[in-house]
């Protein structure tokens, strides 16, 4: 079997509001929840009690997400501080 490689590098990742949108699907999740709840016995008499649990596993996960892309975003900002000082170091030498 012949081996693969890419034509091209492959672009830098877009960056946005990563916070910002994990937070409001973790939000639409829970309330998709909250929605689903006072009808849980029709979704269990039909056999879709699932789609209650995964909307409340979608905001579970999501809480994950929001803590994991705050670390990420406080990491990548003590990442640019740190370079832009041994920057401001070395052009003062």
């Amino acid at each position: 079997m012949a081996k693969w490689t890419p034509q091209h590098e492959a672009p830098e990742p877009l960056e946005g509001p990563v916070v910002a949108t994990i937070t409001g699907g973790t939000i639409l999740w829970f309330v998709l929840f909250l929605v689903q709840l006072p009808f849980y016995g029709w979704f269990d008499d039909h056999g879709r009690a699932w789609w209650v649990w995964t909307c409340l596993a979608g905001a579970g996960l999501g809480l994950i997400g929001i803590w994991y892309v705050r670390r990420r975003d406080a990491a990548i900002k003590r990442a640019a501080a740190a370079t832009a000082e041994t920057e401001a170091t070395a052009a003062a030498e």
